[in-house]
């Protein structure tokens, strides 16, 4: 197994830290929604390549609930920002908001010299907005829960949507009549009734979604006229792989996710065999330690986690919230 090293304790504006892109100079952007403090703001982090960190900018915020919660970002064709703001993840009697949680948001953002300039609204109303990639012309975003979907089996319905790049306004039901769901899942575990959550394209156009709850990885193959064709389970492994949150796909094909329920990291090779590459116990990550990782990403030939260390309960490793909050790095295998 490989050893995880401390890549960064992070300032004291940041308590959560989550999502990750890389933009157009080499930058290691991070998403910090903060969930473990919500009266620190919502906002983006810059890491640039001598490591040097500093605030990028405060996400808007929801003009109802009064906050951000960036998590998935990903970079568009002409530098404008995606971001998943998760507003569901928040404890409902903290937020005076009607309607509460279905706030979420998609929104674009344009920033320029460490202002936002423009903030375009791609959808909203969303329940549970968390990975985000984009394909060709257009986003794909894992919505980990549809509880408005009452499935026959009584189990967890979960979904992506796909939007255009230039979509906005979108309003979401979150349920099967929304014309944007790209395809559903159902997460069999019931112990853990959590659904799409990590997502990733290969070389060849395929999408990869983990279903965070049943640790398992699908694979979703396209017709010619972008429509989802098919949506298996590709990659499964309990005893390597508990959760799938976020991840990352290197040049070679292999898969690297962040096993937020075991406190790991686990690797799926092209031929979707599961290897648990690396593992921490329960600590407060000050020496790197994973504590409740939430995304990988390959930046300057190291494997960047982000340590999420909020959620404990039976299925987790991690016992309780720490600060400061931390990234920790794995040598790239």
């Amino acid at each position: 197994m490989h050893q995880p090293k401390l890549f960064a304790k992070l300032p004291d504006y940041v308590n959560t830290p989550d999502g990750m892109a890389i933009d157009s100079e080499g930058n290691l952007i991070l998403a910090c929604p903060n969930y473990a403090d919500p009266s620190r703001a919502g906002c983006l982090m810059k890491f640039d390549r001598n490591r040097t960190a500093s605030k990028w900018v405060d996400v808007p915020v929801h003009p109802e609930t009064g906050h951000a919660f960036p998590m998935g970002i990903a970079f568009g064709p002409d530098g404008d920002l995606y971001i998943c703001d998760n507003q569901g993840w928040t404890d409902p009697s903290a937020v005076k908001c009607p309607g509460y949680p279905f706030k979420g948001r998609i929104l674009r953002l344009r920033i320029r010299d460490n202002r936002v300039v423009k903030t375009t609204v791609v959808a909203n109303g969303m329940e549970h907005p968390n990975g985000i990639r984009i394909n060709r012309n257009h986003l794909y975003v894992t919505h980990s829960m549809l509880s408005r979907v009452k499935d026959p089996s009584g189990l967890l319905v979960s979904c992506v949507y796909r939007f255009h790049l230039d979509d906005e306004g979108i309003e979401i039901t979150n349920t099967l009549e929304d014309p944007n769901i790209f395809t559903t899942f159902i997460t069999h575990n019931r112990d853990i009734q959590y659904g799409a959550d990590g997502i990733e394209f290969d070389k060849l156009g395929n999408l990869y979604v983990g279903n965070f709850g049943d640790g398992a990885v699908h694979r979703i193959t396209f017709n010619d006229d972008g429509t989802a064709r098919d949506n298996r389970v590709w990659a499964k492994d309990p005893a390597q792989l508990k959760s799938t949150d976020g991840m990352i796909i290197d040049s070679e094909g292999n898969i690297y996710i962040a096993d937020f329920c075991a406190n790991a990291v686990a690797r799926v090779a092209p031929n979707g065999k599961v290897t648990r590459i690396a593992q921490s116990p329960d600590s407060d990550g000050q020496n790197g330690e994973l504590d409740q990782p939430g995304e990988p990403i390959i930046w300057e030939g190291k494997l960047v986690v982000t340590c999420f260390d909020l959620v404990t309960g039976p299925q987790m490793v991690n016992t309780k919230h720490e600060l400061p909050a931390t990234l920790s790095e794995l040598m790239f295998p």
